[in-house]
């Protein structure tokens, strides 16, 4: 009933500006908190930047003051503006939410295909 769909990957330098979009489609739905996530081949799967529904955001170590997420409430879309990009940033990027269905009790935590990020140095 809901999906998540990405788009912006693609292939940068070292240095480099990309920005990966992601809009959740569906009916009878609300979001909590939305982000992304990223894995690296032979890498486990590790948060990004996240957004809950009031604003609060979570980054990681690794991309502070680097990468911004933004966020559209009304629009259910959610942005990752990385900037200064580097070879270790290399990664499948996946968008996340974590959804509550109208009428239902339990929160279920949605991905999307994964977009690839490349940075060459």
């Amino acid at each position: 009933q809901v999906q998540l769909v990405e788009s912006g990957g693609g292939l940068v330098q070292a240095g480099g500006s990309l920005r990966l979009s992601c809009a959740a489609s569906g009916s009878m739905f609300s979001i909590n908190d939305m982000g992304w996530y990223r894995q690296a081949p032979g890498k486990q799967r590790e948060l990004v930047a996240k957004m809950s529904s009031g604003g609060r955001t979570n980054y990681a170590d690794s991309v502070k003051g680097r990468f911004t997420i933004s966020r559209d409430n009304a629009k259910n879309t959610v942005d990752l503006q990385m900037n200064s990009l580097k070879p270790e940033d290399t990664a499948v990027y996946y968008c996340n939410a974590l959804i509550t269905r109208i009428g239902a009790t339990y929160i279920y935590q949605y991905w999307g295909q994964g977009t690839q990020v490349t940075v060459s140095s």
